[in-house]
């Protein structure tokens, strides 16, 4: 079965798609990935993404933005669903479904609530294939976090019978997963840890206007000074502190957040900032490392995906905060570590159509397993074929 996997992440920086061919029945593996490709946003739009999940708009105008927005990105997700599929020479009625995660633009679990845009219905009508989307409300209605769902990938692509592995997704938000060695899904921990790229980027934004999106590379960080006060304050953090199943997002790690650390920092050089914010999240996973995960011995490797594993300064942090992981991309396992969230929600539309469950409860927090994910069909109904 093949199956388009679409993913928005945290930084709303653009969309990855990837296309997966899966086999049939209940097994997810072998798989095999047959194209990825990565679409950025203009610099104008990730800002509108921004200011609207910062509550940000114009008096009067967030409900008209939002429904906008809802519009723009299904065109963008449908476009870039067209470009994989061509990419890998794959005919679209060749394809069961798109499998759209959205671009998160709220997200309360403490309210039951999160919304997730990027029109399902305009993707199926742009490409004629069945569209599964809006994966996260089914998990938070049955008392869970909504997140993180991107560990049931985790655990079929990385899980390993004789090492404990943790799974560690850097993008907006860093979210990890416990593996330990010949893991069943029971024994399968994960949450978000806390900031990994938002806070950074957040800050370069802003002290540029706009003129960088990101310390791209880790320059700034490499150049710049830890401050141990700072980064001492950033740690006590009621956020860390709390125990899985846990979720979060720029809610709480964005755009308000950097305003208040540059007003805060004043004429003090950026790069110094950039550099303690980096420290933090690096530290923050550690802290995770040692708190929440574990009851089978070490971490032996330490997997990182997302556009955090791009930079090498975050890496050697890591390196420092889980000392004797191994520390790799998931590239070292057969996932380019740039294709793995798009790879895990086509595994989680592939299982919402063939009605299997699709997340790991113990992780999200969830009463019991759900299939995840509201189906719209293509124009031929519903195919399962591919």
């Amino acid at each position: 079965m093949r199956v388009i996997g679409l993913m928005s992440g945290t930084s709303a920086d653009g969309v990855d798609a990837a296309v997966v061919e899966w086999p049939p029945g209940d097994a997810a593996r072998p798989f095999r990935l047959l194209a990825q490709r990565e679409e950025p946003f203009p610099a104008e739009l990730q800002q509108r993404i921004h200011t609207l999940a910062a509550g940000r708009c114009a008096p009067g105008a967030a409900l008209r933005e939002l429904a906008a927005l809802d519009i723009e990105l299904g065109e963008r997700f449908a476009a870039a669903a067209v470009a994989v599929a061509r990419q890998a020479d794959v005919p679209l009625d060749s394809v069961a479904a798109i499998a759209s995660h959205g671009q998160t633009v709220a997200h309360h679990p403490e309210l039951r609530a999160t919304l997730q845009i990027g029109d399902p219905s305009l993707i199926a009508e742009r490409t004629g294939v069945t569209t599964v989307a809006d994966f996260r409300p089914r998990d938070l209605a049955a008392g869970g976090e909504g997140a993180p769902l991107a560990p049931f990938f985790h655990f079929t692509a990385f899980a390993d019978a004789a090492e404990n592995r943790a799974a560690l997704n850097l993008g907006g938000i860093a979210n990890v997963t416990w593996l330990p060695a010949g893991a069943l899904p029971a024994d399968v921990i994960a949450f978000d840890v806390g900031p990994a790229n938002a806070l950074l980027d957040g800050v370069v934004q802003l002290a540029t206007g706009g003129a960088e999106r990101m310390d791209a590379g880790g320059r700034r960080a490499r150049r710049g000074a830890v401050d141990s006060a700072l980064l001492l304050e950033l740690l006590d953090d009621d956020f860390l502190r709390a125990p899985p199943p846990k979720s979060t997002g720029r809610e709480r790690y964005g755009t308000a957040e950097a305003e208040a650390l540059l007003a805060r920092w004043r004429d003090r050089p950026l790069d110094d900032l950039v550099a303690t914010l980096l420290a933090f999240s690096a530290e923050a996973v550690g802290h995770a490392c040692r708190e929440h995960l574990g009851g089978a011995g070490p971490i032996a490797r330490l997997l990182v995906g997302g556009g955090g594993a791009r930079n090498p300064e975050l890496i050697a942090a890591l390196r420092t905060a889980v000392p004797g992981a191994i520390v790799e991309p998931f590239d070292a396992c057969g996932v380019p570590a740039g294709a793995a969230e798009a790879m895990a929600f086509a595994l989680l539309g592939r299982n919402a159509l063939l009605g299997l469950p699709n997340h790991l409860p113990r992780t999200t927090g969830a009463a019991a397993e759900r299939v995840l994910g509201e189906i719209v069909p293509g124009r031929r109904g519903l195919r399962f074929g591919g």
